[in-house]
């Protein structure tokens, strides 16, 4: 009997609920390595990592640290969550090996292409440069714009660059030239607050994008006739945040204090999300990082984007296409929501008004909000000094990152969710591990406030910008 008791009778099953195996027996000391080589073989798998849960609960090192906290009754089967985590891992950035002057004024944005080739940033000296990557040193500097370039944004074939000023124009540009492409997108009455492009797997020509601007309005461009679709004018306040969504809808937050949510074909309001107390700040979609990689999967080289042209558009979106049905396994987008109501809110756009959740516990307005790429979890940074953590599907609390003595501006995972990076007013970047939630690597050499982080899809550099005028490219 004394035997018997050093064992528990539990069940694994998937993140979706589904149990994958009958009861089985299993030590109470069983360790992560242990579970991870039964849940591999139970699976007819090799060599994945897998992550494991009791009731939400991490099991960090062996199931008996789990169990401790919990009182089971001698006939209750203990269900434990495994999630498939990515084969590949991401090294973590360790040194600044380049650190490139060029912008006459802040770096208000930085961002690289959807396989990480390119990389490009916007300003307030009215340019947005293209640094080569392989290199390290500035390759184009684009000119049209009269006023701060205040959003630059990508398209998912990596193709065009669109950028935003304060003068309410908008620019597209050819990255492998530097030029512009077609004319200025002129329309908006106020300045240009975010962009966001359709889909790759709804469109393979990348021929539509989304502008929200200060004028209270949201704006569907077509690329090719460089002509406005249909204007969306519901907002009664400053469209702040905007995001294009894999089900063919667009969600815009605004100082009006709700989140609209169109049909993007033909521009009709579906639904108003109403719960903030203030301005909304900042959306999030779990889809974003499978959205913003399309066809690339940074596990498989499975496109060469050198040779990346317009016809290849089909084939493009039917990967794309596979990699998003197999990110989102048919459920619909989860988005969160945050405010300078010191809280963030996690919804069901696609077919409720009503939140899931309401995350609480930030002492500041929220200024950024990403879900990792495996869509478990989400991180908000904080004008509170502070970056949390939450679970992706729930909203519960798991975690908080100290470490920043001023206000964390923005926050990029890796490709593979185990570190996180943040930027922040007080001049330095951190490396967060995801496993132990504490700081991995201290990353000082601004010399003044970071506004501008971006992790590269293909989890190689780590890229910041800010008050400074410096352009930062962060290397293992």
């Amino acid at each position: 009997m004394e035997g018997k008791s050093n064992f528990i009778l539990a069940r694994f099953k998937d993140e979706a609920g589904e149990a994958t195996t009958n009861p089985l027996d299993l030590p109470v000391d069983i360790t992560v390595d242990k579970l991870t080589d039964l849940c591999n073989s139970l699976l007819d798998k090799e060599g994945v990592p897998f992550l494991f849960f009791v009731n939400d609960v991490q099991i960090k090192d062996s199931l008996l640290n789990v169990l401790e906290k919990k009182h089971l009754g001698s006939e209750q089967i203990l269900e434990i969550t495994y999630a498939e985590q990515a084969v590949f891992r991401v090294r973590p950035v360790t040194r600044c090996t380049s650190s490139i002057p060029g912008h006459a004024e802040a770096v208000i944005s930085a961002s690289f292409s959807p396989d990480g080739r390119y990389l490009a940033s916007g300003s307030g000296d009215t340019t947005v440069r293209l640094w080569d990557v392989s290199t390290e040193t500035p390759q184009y500097t684009c000119k049209a714009h009269k006023h701060w370039v205040l959003c630059i944004a990508w398209s998912p074939n990596g193709l065009k660059l669109a950028s935003g000023c304060k003068n309410g124009q908008i620019c597209i540009w050819d990255p492998k030239t530097g030029k512009q492409m077609g004319r200025t997108l002129s329309g908006h009455k106020g300045w240009i607050n975010a962009l966001a492009w359709e889909p790759l797997h709804r469109n393979g020509d990348c021929r539509h994008l989304a502008s929200a601007s200060k004028d209270c309005t949201v704006r569907v461009w077509d690329i090719v006739t460089y002509q406005t679709l249909f204007c969306l004018s519901s907002h009664t306040g400053s469209v702040t945040c905007l995001r294009w969504g894999g089900s063919g809808l667009i969600y815009s937050g605004s100082q009006d204090r709700t989140i609209l949510v169109y049909r993007a074909n033909d521009g009709v309001l579906c639904r108003t999300l109403k719960g903030h107390a203030h301005w909304v700040n900042t959306i999030a979609l779990n889809t974003d990082y499978v959205m913003r990689t399309g066809p690339y999967d940074p596990s498989k080289a499975s496109v060469n984007y050198m040779e990346v042209t317009e016809n290849m558009s089909a084939q493009l979106a039917a990967l794309a296409l596979q990699r998003y049905e197999a990110a989102t396994r048919g459920e619909p987008e989860i988005m969160v929501s945050g405010s300078d109501d010191f809280t963030m809110i996690l919804w069901a756009p696609e077919k409720e008004k009503q939140s899931i959740a309401r995350l609480t516990g930030h002492h500041n307005l929220i200024n950024d909000v990403k879900f990792s790429p495996d869509m478990r979890m989400i991180a908000t940074a904080s004008f509170d000094k502070s970056i949390k953590l939450w679970n992706g599907r729930t909203g519960k609390y798991l975690a908080s990152l100290h470490g920043h003595v001023q206000q964390v501006y923005q926050i990029s995972w890796s490709a593979d969710s185990r570190l996180l990076v943040s930027g922040s007013a007080d001049s330095t970047l951190k490396l967060w591990d995801m496993k132990t939630y504490k700081i991995m690597v201290d990353l000082p050499g601004h010399s003044d406030e970071i506004y501008a982080v971006d992790w590269s899809p293909d989890g190689q550099r780590v890229v910041s910008g800010g008050k400074d005028k410096v352009i930062k490219i962060w290397r293992q």
